[in-house]
């Protein structure tokens, strides 16, 4: 779990942006301290540090974006840990979210696709002082069977079904957050892993990048 003291002067602004998830509905504390503790300004470009604290998605080059704080707060909170999970995390992007769960789980396994933005997320919670994160490449639709089983998988990008590797390397009573996509619309939904079975909720649209992978989409986006 992450343990670094952040020496910087970016504290109103985190501040500020906890007030703002609350309003918006986060409620687990956890959370909100995880978001109070985690310096999202090191994780977008530095010409966009400025906004760093917006409740906004961001860009962070390579045609990928930082989610919306409100969003990944959501995920967070959807999947209720306790701070001694084993987590996988599909996507891992800028990073970020990866901080995050480091002050939620145990253990996270973060796997980007991208070998350039898994380079720059390393570099980034090496700044921002996380512990407990470790960042491989690959094909997330695949999972990363090396570390498994998981006690919580979060997929940060909408797929067309939760891809079977996924399902495997879930241990048993484990959840996944994953968006699902039909058509152009996409769902929420949290899955649980019990007697073997799965049982899913449905927690409401969000908008992601599609999942690119061998259980996801294809690079051009269709299946």
């Amino acid at each position: 779990m992450a343990t670094g003291r952040l020496a910087d002067t970016y504290g109103g602004y985190r501040a500020r942006l906890v007030e703002c998830l609350r309003q918006n509905g986060i409620r687990d504390l956890a959370v909100l301290r995880a978001f109070g503790e985690t310096p999202r300004h090191l994780f977008v470009p530095e010409a966009l540090r400025s906004r760093a604290y917006d409740d906004v998605s961001l860009p962070i080059g390579s045609g990928q974006t930082i989610s919306q704080p409100t969003t990944q707060g959501r995920y967070l909170e959807a999947l209720g840990l306790q701070g001694h999970e084993r987590v996988l995390e599909i996507g891992t992007g800028s990073g970020y979210q990866a901080a995050l769960l480091s002050h939620l789980a145990q253990m996270v396994v973060s796997v980007e696709r991208l070998p350039e933005l898994a380079t720059r997320a390393r570099q980034a919670l090496d700044q921002a002082g996380t512990t407990g994160v470790m960042v491989v490449v690959g094909d997330g639709s695949l999972g990363w069977r090396p570390e498994a089983p998981y006690d919580a998988i979060l997929v940060a990008a909408a797929s067309p079904h939760v891809p079977r590797p996924l399902v495997s390397q879930l241990a048993e009573g484990g959840r996944i957050i994953i968006p699902i996509q039909r058509d152009q619309a996409q769902e929420l939904r949290r899955v649980t892993k019990r007697g073997g079975e799965l049982e899913e909720e449905r927690l409401g649209e969000v908008q992601f990048l599609p999942l690119i992978g061998k259980h996801g989409f294809s690079t051009n986006g269709i299946e």
